[in-house]
């Protein structure tokens, strides 16, 4: 027990479990005992969440969802790969700084120019989620780069490998774990953002859209249940990217293990 207060004291994984799972039950029991007639209880989001699981119209708008991130996050990564390995040319590295610093620009002063620039509702959301994401994803790639391993550096010399097979070596095969590793930190910004993005045009459907519609009636529930299964389905994507990486990567294992 005086372990779980401890500063950088470790536990195993069993005991960490039902810490959690009592954690969550104390959460519950405080929800459902404070919560006024305002905010639904548990019980009543629960069951709304099971209902809602099984309606044709959450599953047809959660596909939509599912697929518009999935492309945003296939285009981003295609971007963020181009600009992260080109930014070891010092003719490249600026831009690829540039784009970090776009991290402090706001979508909402820049939709109008995006609508100017898109065609469709389709490619303005599009177009809006991969360039909310992009800085993101560079800016973690960057510090990838950053932090590389100097004596990796060397050995390639030793090995006579020119400029562009130590790229190769190092940055490109040498760093593949930990694309997924950013991929998988950063989904969750476009999880997050996508229903945003689903409110600039509603005509397509989306979770964005459902959510605008059950606040617009003041339908607590329907929220909570909504936002209960955007969060359950993060979740999933989260480990089994995660999953994956070590599939592809089995020596990432390894450093994870290291790392902890």
């Amino acid at each position: 027990m005086k372990k779980l207060i401890q500063p950088f004291a470790t536990i195993n994984r069993q005991t960490f479990m039902i810490m959690v799972g009592l954690q969550v039950v104390i959460t519950l029991l405080l929800w459902h005992v404070l919560s006024d007639g305002l905010i639904p209880k548990p019980g009543k989001v629960a069951g709304a969440f099971i209902t809602l699981l099984g309606t044709k119209l959450f599953i047809d708008n959660m596909l939509v969802s599912l697929l518009l991130t999935l492309k945003a996050m296939l285009y981003s990564i295609l971007i963020t790969l181009l600009f992260a390995y080109l930014s070891v040319m010092p003719l490249f590295k600026s831009v690829a700084l540039f784009i970090v610093k776009c991290r402090y620009l706001t979508l909402t002063g820049l939709i109008f120019i995006f609508t100017l620039l898109t065609k469709d509702g389709s490619e303005l959301k599009l177009s809006l989620l991969v360039f909310g994401i992009v800085p993101f994803f560079v800016t973690s790639f960057l510090s990838v780069i950053v932090h590389m391993n100097p004596q990796e550096y060397e050995l390639c010399k030793t090995l006579g490998y020119n400029n562009w097979q130590t790229l190769y070596e190092i940055i490109i095969v040498g760093k593949a774990d930990q694309v997924f590793e950013i991929l998988r930190q950063n989904f969750a910004i476009s999880w997050l953002m996508i229903t945003m993005v689903e409110g600039l045009s509603m005509s397509e459907g989306g979770i964005g859209t459902l959510l605008i519609k059950y606040n617009k009636y003041n339908d607590l529930t329907n929220v909570l249940a909504l936002q209960l299964a955007i969060f359950i389905i993060g979740l999933c994507f989260d480990y089994l990217l995660g999953n994956l990486r070590h599939w592809l990567f089995p020596y990432s294992k390894l450093k994870t293990a290291k790392a902890k």
